[in-house]
């Protein structure tokens, strides 16, 4: 066992993906989350490519598809409900539109945790209020009030990542917004919603309904354009305020579904953006996921980049004999092409939503568009770190094989 000690800032998919794989090379690992419980629901997120391959390698993939949404595919509709266009689960051999893995945030969250909760430590309800680095290691102040050091920090916390902020600078340097808004919400299923998720777009703006595994619910989502920004991400009734101003008089089931606004449990609003940065790392502090390099949910890809990415950072770290600077520099060499590509993709789906636009939009149907697509999907090598020492688990380098 190494008994390298490792802070991870974010309990939501990032940092458990990497405690998974820290502790399986032997680390000892905290995951510090300022909510008080695991955060349920969210939006869809998908598997696709490479990052199903990562899964695999991690023992889940029974669990994760246990946990799907068994989404048959998603229907784009006019105002009165007739099908348009339709993208089956199947589409692309399962990395199309509907991903063959397809699963709520907060499930696959609960996947993470329930695999790791054994073997690393989770501190819910705090978060780090101060850190200091030397050449050494990490002193790291709880806002709760304990005092710990730590040989390696890693802030998985998100696009609105504290531990960024604190380490690297405002979030004003690194966050680029997109010019729209998502919103998701858990609403109950009274709307007919069977296996197929339903989208109406006009002008920019869209609603959509995407259904889950418990059949009496289903997850709401709208996007519109705004470029102007500017609530707090944590004021909720403001967000809620906010929808109902951009959407007003949107048609299709939009007022049935935002009367439930103030019921659901799980009310998720924030922009667009990405995270676009020239080093994901200082010292012995690195960053992971949304917090490094959001792609955005236009690209459709955040979860393949946290879960690659954790794969690599950990795998490098480890094989680095847990030198951060020889480490962090591996990951990020590997990372970045994946990350730009996926990046680019996001940027040009919300290019496409932008009415306002003057030209041609972008051509989804050119061979130059399907080639960046395979390198979002599948544009990073995945070493077979099986040789490393095992302390996690009795079968992991079986699981790891490639």
């Amino acid at each position: 066992m190494s008994g390298t000690k490792v802070l991870i800032a974010g309990a939501s998919i990032a940092g458990p993906a990497l405690a998974h794989w820290l502790d399986r090379w032997g680390a000892e690992v905290t995951v510090v989350e300022r909510s008080p419980v695991l955060r349920p629901g969210g939006q869809a997120v998908d598997a696709r490519g490479v990052t199903r391959e990562v899964v695999r390698r991690m023992g889940l993939d029974g669990a994760v598809r246990a946990a799907c949404t068994f989404a048959a595919g998603a229907h784009t509709v006019d105002a009165d409900g007739n099908v348009l266009e339709t993208f089956s689960v199947e589409d692309d051999g399962g990395d199309g539109f509907i991903s063959e893995i397809e699963i709520l945030r907060g499930d696959l969250s609960r996947v993470l945790y329930d695999d790791t909760r054994d073997r690393v430590e989770y501190v819910f309800g705090d978060r780090i209020a101060e850190i200091t680095q030397d050449a050494d290691g990490v002193d790291v102040t709880l806002a709760g009030g304990s005092r710990r050091r730590f040989d390696l920090v890693i802030g998985a916390d998100g696009l609105h990542s504290a531990l960024r902020a604190a380490a690297f600078g405002p979030r004003e340097r690194f966050v680029r917004h997109l010019g729209h808004v998502l919103a998701f919400y858990t609403v109950p299923n009274e709307f007919g919603l069977d296996q197929w998720m339903l989208e109406y777009q006009e002008a920019g703006r869209s609603a959509g309904l995407r259904p889950i595994r418990d059949a009496s619910l289903a997850v709401a989502m709208f996007s519109f354009p705004a470029v102007d920004f500017d609530v707090d991400y944590r004021d909720i009734e403001a967000q809620k305020q906010l929808l109902r101003e951009r959407m007003d008089g949107f048609g299709w089931l939009t007022p049935r579904i935002l009367a439930h606004i103030d019921d659901t449990p799980d009310f998720y609003l924030d922009q667009v953006a990405q995270v676009v940065m020239d080093r994901w790392s200082s010292g012995r502090v690195g960053l992971l996921g949304d917090a490094a390099c959001s792609s955005s949910p236009m690209s459709g890809q955040g979860t393949g980049i946290a879960l690659v990415g954790a794969y690599l950072l950990a795998g490098e770290l480890a094989s680095a004999g847990w030198d951060p600077a020889t480490g962090f520099d591996a990951y990020e060499r590997k990372m970045r092409p994946y990350v730009e590509a996926n990046q680019e993709i996001a940027r040009l789906h919300a290019r496409s939503r932008d009415v306002t636009a003057h030209g041609p939009g972008p051509d989804f149907e050119s061979e130059w568009f399907a080639e960046l697509l395979e390198r979002a999907i599948n544009g990073v090598r995945l070493p077979d770190y099986a040789d490393l020492a095992d302390a996690g688990s009795t079968d992991a380098t079986e699981a790891v094989a490639p």
